[in-house]
């Protein structure tokens, strides 16, 4: 796929810029997650004062920046942040996605989103060809407290389904792909993401691995239950579905990656693969 070097286009990193990926992975590893979901986006535009510029620009929401926020909870990603909605480099993506490749912003439909984005949600509930419902089992953003292990909805209720970095945080995820795959109704389509170490072959679990310490080395993060590997599509087809492992990024020039901010740096991999699943008529 291309790669676009960032240090080579005037994005090189300042002394200030690592003072900031700092400040910004101590807040966010301090912080509840679902406190960080409420006040984030206020810091973060107070932050934007300091990237004035025009180098990139979030395609979420349109806004214009030298570069963007870092942001990681273990090594803090150049490049990441927007500082106006939240979007990282994955959802920049997943929003051109769907824009040129899916029917999402033309036809009606019923959406599910499970832990919804910051960046998403406000955008989506404008959408008037979109029945949208939100729920988590934690966030505060969300609309419908419900865990994805049980979901609280009828068998073929939902049109489209998104559900991005919830798989390596719940016990069972066979059980709860099952229950996406439930509600969604037959022809319909769903993204569903999480972190992929593309150098480990086969999904990694050790049920014995309880430590928050423990976990972070393990499977990348202290609240992760497991890391998967290059085999996420058959884990996601566990749950039924049948899935495309998307490579939209390739089909990008290097002049559109970088001005999106879809990759943050050389030699770190960050989801180019979008994985789409579907329900069969």
């Amino acid at each position: 796929m291309p790669i676009v070097k960032l240090r080579n286009s005037g994005l090189g990193i300042s002394a200030k810029n690592i003072q900031m990926k700092h400040i910004i992975k101590f807040f966010i590893n301090l912080v509840p997650r679902k406190y960080i979901q409420l006040v984030s986006h206020i810091a973060s535009k107070f932050l934007a004062l300091f990237y004035m510029g025009n180098k990139v620009e979030c395609p979420v929401c349109g806004h214009h920046y030298r570069r963007f926020l870092p942001y990681g909870y273990v090594t803090p990603r150049e490049n990441a942040l927007c500082p106006n909605c939240l979007a990282l480099e994955r959802h920049r993506l997943m929003w051109l996605f769907l824009k040129e490749k899916t029917n999402f912003f033309t036809d009606k439909i019923k959406l599910l989103h499970v832990a919804p984005e910051y960046c998403f949600i406000n955008r989506f509930e404008k959408l008037d060809h979109i029945d949208y419902i939100t729920a988590d089992l934690e966030s505060p953003l969300a609309k419908v407290k419900m865990d994805v292990q049980n979901i609280p909805f009828p068998d073929n209720h939902f049109d489209v389904l998104f559900c991005n970095h919830i798989m390596e945080h719940v016990d069972d995820y066979v059980v709860a792909l099952k229950e996406l795959y439930r509600v969604l109704k037959p022809g319909g389509w769903g993204i569903i993401q999480s972190p992929v170490n593309n150098k480990r072959e086969t999904t990694y679990e050790d049920k014995n691995i309880t430590s928050p310490a423990e976990r972070e080395k393990h499977f990348g993060q202290k609240d992760h239950l497991r890391e998967f590997g290059n085999d996420y599509a058959m884990q996601l087809a566990k749950g039924g579905f049948t899935v495309d492992s998307n490579e939209f990024i390739k089909t990008l020039s290097n002049e559109t990656i970088e001005k999106y901010g879809l990759l943050a740096y050389e030699s770190i991999t960050i989801e180019e693969t979008i994985f789409v699943v579907s329900k069969r008529l």
